[in-house]
């Protein structure tokens, strides 16, 4: 970015070409005050209107979505440095899977739900309402620029809920695409409300001294605990989703072919820079050098460059690859090997996938999320060692197991510390709208996607209705000897 500090103006250029992008207006701190106060109006309206609407908005924008994803991808692309096929289907597919699900499930999620009422309140009703809560704060990462700023954005509204954006200031013009489709699609206006800083503005933490309704996280460890804790002063509900160091442990008993192609591409697709990346790889000593050697060859045929269609592009953040080249050198000054087709050049976002060979727990690489394109591959000896060393890790989002013995696939996977498990796949379960996505430990709190995903963003309220008929009730004063008897016989004929 160059700054051009008299009119407040950042230029954005691409990590991938070079080519200037466009130019962002950074938002004012004195500006804060009406975007919230926008964002609360613009909610009493959208609240107002019905589910079925709000859904009729969605299918509009999921239609546009399928209609405009070629070109979508390709200003992704351009922002995040990815190859065009992963904006494609990581971004826009996934976005518009996230709409399709939602539009089919909502009036089921967040619909009123009749609920059962016990004996003793037979002549009463209860169920349970949905309520919308307020202006919500989304603070979106840089890897998945759109679909993780999207796909909250969407769950918000669909609630009923408005949305104040605050993206990364790695990819802030993501921001940009987010406000021409919402107001391309005429939605209420300030229902989405963008705004635009580095890292430096506080623009975040200044949002929420401004007390929204929700904060929905997604980014680094270290920042979601700032976060948390300054929510925290407020009472201000969190959803925190946080970074990994994700294992893949495979079993002598694999399809060896299945689980290298899938380590390769679980490492390196996004440049490693997705939360469930294959970050740390346990491989049973039977078949290490086997496994290995199948996991060079098909290093061997990635394809890296800034063509459309190329296997990896570069890597969006230079700050980022820095720690890539720190857990690398920690790693060979501890005895490790390193297996690339290049070597990191500074100034360079193309940093070459590499294996790194005798990888151990002593090591950054396998402690420290890296998020970027290393896979570190250590042995083991039996199960009982691969489920020690995954667990070994302050972090519990992803986890992997390959084996064709599916009771052991079964067994190992239920005593792994993780929210998103693969067997015999990796990534892939983020990718189903109708399961939840979330980590334990240091990987965050709180579940989204599926009907978590949607119920996150409201109120629920439970409600008991009674007609009013009668008097009083058998739990009301006055009390006496004779209805704690009558409580009594109650309770040992209904539950003895």
């Amino acid at each position: 970015m160059k700054y051009k500090e008299l009119i407040h103006v950042v230029e954005i250029k691409s990590p991938l070409t070079g080519e200037l992008i466009g130019t962002v207006d950074f938002t004012k701190e004195e500006e804060l005050p009406f975007v919230m106060t926008k964002s609360k109006e613009s909610h009493k309206l959208w609240s107002s209107i019905s589910l079925k609407e709000r859904l009729e908005f969605m299918t509009r924008l999921r239609k546009y979505l399928v209609e405009m994803g070629n070109e979508l991808s390709r200003e992704i692309a351009k922002i995040t440095g990815k190859p065009v096929i992963e904006a494609y289907s990581a971004e826009i597919m996934a976005t518009v899977d996230a709409i399709k699900y939602y539009e089919k499930n909502a009036e089921k999620i967040i619909g009123i739900q009749k609920k059962s009422t016990p004996i003793y309140f037979a002549t009463k009703k209860s169920y349970v309402e949905y309520r919308p809560i307020g202006p919500v704060l989304i603070i979106s990462p840089w890897n998945f620029p759109f679909n993780l700023a999207m796909t909250p954005i969407i769950s918000a509204l669909i609630a009923g809920n408005s949305v104040i954006l605050k993206p990364s200031p790695e990819t802030i013009f993501i921001g940009k695409i987010v406000e021409r489709i919402f107001k391309s699609l005429d939605f209420p206006k300030d229902v989405v409300q963008v705004v635009y800083g580095d890292n430096g503005s506080g623009l975040a933490s200044k949002l929420i001294d401004m007390k929204p309704a929700k904060i929905f996280f997604t980014g680094s460890t270290a920042t979601g605990k700032k976060i948390l804790k300054q929510a925290a002063e407020y009472m201000i509900p969190v959803e925190l989703e946080l970074g990994g160091k994700d294992p893949m442990i495979v079993f002598k008993d694999a399809n060896l072919e299945r689980a290298a192609s899938a380590a390769i591409w679980g490492g390196f697709t996004n440049s490693g820079q997705v939360c469930l990346s294959v970050e740390r790889l346990y491989v049973q000593e039977e078949i290490y050098e086997e496994f290995l050697s199948l996991l060079k060859g098909k290093l061997g045929e990635i394809w890296q460059g800034n063509e459309p269609y190329a296997d990896m592009g570069c890597m969006t953040s230079l700050s980022q690859i820095s720690k890539v080249k720190d857990h690398m050198e920690d790693a060979k000054a501890k005895g490790a090997v390193s297996h690339s087709k290049g070597s990191i050049i500074d100034g360079n976002r193309f940093v070459p996938p590499t294996i790194i060979i005798g990888a151990d727990h002593d090591m950054k690489v396998m402690k420290e999320e890296t998020f970027g394109p290393l896979l570190p591959l250590m042995k083991f000896k039996d199960e009982d060692e691969a489920i020690s060393l995954a667990n070994d890790s302050e972090y519990g989002l992803g986890a992997y197991v390959f084996t064709s013995d599916s009771n052991k696939a079964s067994r190992v996977a239920s005593k792994l510390e993780a929210g998103v498990i693969g067997i015999n796949d990796v990534i892939i379960p983020v990718a189903n709208m109708d399961l939840p996505f979330g980590g334990v430990k240091s990987s965050g709190m709180g579940r989204y996607h599926g009907e978590e995903g949607l119920k996150i963003f409201t109120n629920q309220v439970a409600i008991v209705y009674d007609s009013g008929v009668k008097s009083k009730e058998i739990n009301w004063f006055p009390y006496s000897k004779n209805k704690m008897k009558l409580m009594e016989k109650m309770l040992k004929l209904l539950h003895k």
